[in-house]
């Protein structure tokens, strides 16, 4: 009997496992150098947790979300986004009480039952941050101008960001009347009826077109805004101008989880399809209160790591490595295996990528497999060489050899990466960041709603 993996979800394997890497790097690194520090959360959490964080009246808790009684009777779900699990921990190990904000990150896979398509599975991975204690608008700016970097750094230029404002506590009450009046003079299902009776706005982001057909009158939100909120939304935007972002104001941007107020954005990318929206997020203040922790405002953003891949892929950009090594050791016989076993060692401790021919390969068939590996150097060790304390350094790319003594190899082999990387990146070579083995320097290398 043979096994797939089932519905909706997805294996990550080589060569692709690469972008997928590079892809991770690059949205994690502008949070690390803003300060954000790294959070893991469990993958499953207490049923409620995710029933009062996300919202009773999204899909997500009503039609998504992956719920079991374990052997004690515990209602667990699996983690259908981050933002919940991240402020439980926040709260239950105090870190709100040091200094605010709090700042994190993370990285995880979620888990929601939908109909499986392109760019939507019932297993996806996000890479998300969070700030607590904090409603400076600059803070709204740094989140959503991460985001955007993390997006211009793997090099995109397909990915739209749009922005909106929710309004808050004082100002929504108001307008959630106004809409409530405007949705019971059009045509709605039940289902949609319920859903407005408990959060009209959701309704907003229904994207069945029947329905976007009858809301064009709708009233917006940004029409009613407070005074507060009418100064918040436009600091945020004069320091999103300073920093060079390019949005999209979206009065309709509503996103499908129940606790955003004020700043809410999103990134789209036209490559995608249907399920066009990469991430995005927004301000949640009070949501740290709706789940048992202080009233303390908060902003943040999930960033969905398979559908950016699928936006990579789309304009078909190369990203991390390209090579799975920078120095192929070719050894020829018994006791050339034998030094290779702590050559390798010697290498990989000063941090070069190498690797080796096993099975008492002969040369021509090890300096093929040098070739796959992506190596731009190959290391060829014979008895002859043993006897003289020394290996052949064989350059890939120009078909060069010269012989290096052993005493001297790991220093040797270090300068001509480094040459060969220097000699790479010079105008008129094979473009910024390729080294010959083709391997991007410049490139990072280590639904989604927001959570």
């Amino acid at each position: 009997m043979s096994f797939q993996a089932p519905k909706g979800t997805f294996d990550v394997v080589p060569p692709r496992s690469a972008t997928w890497l590079a892809v991770r790097e690059a949205l994690s690194r502008p949070p690390r150098l803003a300060g954000y520090e790294y959070v893991e959360t469990p993958m499953f959490e207490d049923t409620g947790l995710f029933v009062r964080g996300v919202g009773e009246s999204t899909d997500v808790v009503t039609k998504e979300m992956y719920t079991f009684a374990d052997r004690g009777g515990r209602s667990l779900t699996l983690r259908p986004e981050g933002t919940a699990g991240v402020l439980r921990a926040i709260a239950e190990r105090g870190l709100h009480r040091g200094q605010l904000p709090v700042k994190v990150w993370y990285v995880g896979q979620n888990f929601r039952y939908e109909q499986p398509q392109s760019g939507r599975y019932r297993q996806h991975t996000q890479v998300g941050v969070e700030t607590i204690g904090g409603d400076d608008p600059a803070l709204d700016a740094e989140v959503v101008w991460m985001a955007w970097q993390a997006q211009r750094q793997l090099g995109l230029t397909g990915t739209r960001l749009l922005l909106n404002s929710l309004g808050c506590r004082e100002c929504r009450p108001a307008y959630r009347e106004l809409l409530q009046d405007f949705l019971r003079g059009i045509d709605l299902d039940d289902d949609t009826r319920r859903r407005a009776a408990i959060n009209p706005m959701r309704v907003l982001d229904d994207k069945r077109p029947e329905v976007q057909a009858q809301l064009t009158d709708a009233p917006m939100i940004t029409d009613h805004l407070c005074g507060a909120c009418k100064e918040h939304h436009e600091q945020v935007r004069s320091y999103l101008a300073d920093l060079g972002v390019e949005w999209e104001d979206t009065p309709r941007l509503v996103r499908g989880l129940d606790y955003y107020v004020r700043t809410t954005f999103e990134l789209v990318h036209g490559g995608l399809g249907a399920q066009s929206a990469i991430g995005g997020g927004g301000r949640y203040d009070g949501l740290l209160a709706t789940i048992g922790g202080p009233d303390l405002g908060g902003v943040g953003f999930g960033l969905g790591l398979d559908r950016t891949v699928l936006a990579v892929e789309a304009e078909g950009l190369t990203v991390g490595e390209t090579s799975r090594c920078d120095v192929y050791v070719v050894p020829l016989g018994a006791a050339a295996r034998r030094r290779t076993v702590t050559l390798l060692r010697d290498l990989r401790e000063a941090g070069v990528r190498s690797d080796t021919s096993y099975g008492g390969q002969g040369l021509k068939g090890a300096m093929k497999a040098a070739d796959r590996s992506g190596a731009a150097f190959a290391l060829v060790l014979g008895d002859r060489d043993l006897e003289q304390d020394s290996a052949q350094l064989k350059d890939l790319r120009s078909g060069g050899q010269r012989a290096v003594p052993l005493a001297d190899l790991v220093d040797v082999v270090a300068e001509a990466l480094a040459t060969a990387h220097a000699e790479q990146d010079r105008p008129g070579q094979n473009g910024p960041g390729q080294n010959p083995s083709g391997q991007d320097q410049t490139a990072p290398t280590t639904k989604e709603t927001h959570g």
